[in-house]
């Protein structure tokens, strides 16, 4: 299955960012990044279901949570980066 996976700096981001998109019925899941990831400088991040990304992206600079990436994870596994 599909899903987006949006990277944060730090684990404090990370929660701060899961509040907000609960809050706004985005369901989302807090996951420690893969180790690729945490090379550079990411280590934690939110999974989300992909309809869902436009709106996540929305809400979190509106509020000003930074992020770092979001990654579009293949039903293969690999994952790419998406524009935003």
């Amino acid at each position: 299955m599909n899903y987006c996976f949006i990277t944060l700096r730090s684990l404090t981001m990370a929660q701060k960012a899961e509040t907000l998109l609960r809050r706004n019925g985005i369901s989302c899941t807090l996951q420690r990044t893969p180790r690729w990831m945490e090379e550079q400088g990411c280590g934690n991040g939110l999974r989300v279901n992909c309809e869902d990304i436009e709106e996540c992206v929305r809400l979190l600079k509106r509020n000003n949570i930074p992020y770092k990436r979001v990654y579009l994870r293949r039903e293969n596994g690999k994952m790419e980066e998406m524009a935003q």
